[in-house]
């Protein structure tokens, strides 16, 4: 078997969907008010491509795992890293399970080319956090060029993704979502594909202030529907 064929795996594809569909949608939307908006943004999109998110909180990928259109996230492979997910066997099990997870090695960067290429090369769509790491304060930070490098390097489009409200509901060191069911928003943007002759950092760039204005439409949308419905004066 190589290496990509547990990431293609029907039969793993069918644990996924009674794990992330069955029992991590519905829990984790029990406990946070969740609304997503794009989601017609995927219509006839075909994979691979790469799905790039901000990262600010534990509950990112489960959210995104549970927003994305199911045909969306059957074969989605989640970069996780290797140095928090992948320690423990539990831990990796589990991880592996739920997110169709691959180790990213946060410290090289090199040592991951390789597995994101033959799963692209494979048909898998992928989720990658450009970050590289959980925001401390909730605001984003620079997108690291590897994500943009990889969707030239292999002919393939960045769905933007903007997550808005996660941080709050859940910070980096909670170990638990705070009560009330907080709200949650997120907002799928269109496939971008790198302009001719634009390099992977000015890409990145630009997805990056794509996410950006992802995150201020979903506030908005969010109010506007919140107030449409009374929640709010």
């Amino acid at each position: 078997m190589t290496d990509a064929s547990r990431y293609t795996s029907r039969g793993h594809a069918g644990l996924r969907f009674f794990a992330q569909r069955g029992l991590m949608r519905p829990f984790i939307w029990s406990l946070l008010s969740v609304k997503v908006y794009g989601t017609e943004h995927l219509d006839g999109v075909e994979p691979p491509y790469i799905v790039v998110a901000n990262h600010s909180s534990h509950l990112d990928a489960p959210l995104l795992m549970g927003a994305l259109p199911r045909k969306a996230t059957r074969y989605l492979a989640t970069g996780t890293a290797a140095d928090y997910f992948y320690q423990v066997r539990w831990s990796r099990t589990l991880t592996e399970l739920f997110f169709n997870s691959f180790p990213v090695e946060r410290t090289k960067v090199r040592g991951r080319n390789g597995m994101t290429r033959q799963l692209l090369n494979a048909g898998v769509p992928l989720l990658l956090f450009p970050e590289g790491t959980r925001s401390m304060s909730g605001e984003m930070a620079a997108f690291k060029p590897g994500a943009a490098a990889l969707s030239i390097s292999q002919g393939v489009p960045c769905v933007p993704v903007a997550i808005a409200g996660a941080y709050d509901a859940m910070p980096k060191g909670a170990s638990w979502p705070k009560s009330g069911r907080p709200p949650v928003t997120l907002n799928i943007g269109r496939p971008m594909s790198a302009f001719p002759e634009e390099d992977a950092v000015d890409f990145s760039d630009r997805l990056a202030k794509e996410v950006r204005a992802l995150t201020d439409e979903a506030m908005e949308r969010r109010e506007r529907d919140d107030r449409a419905r009374g929640k709010i004066n």
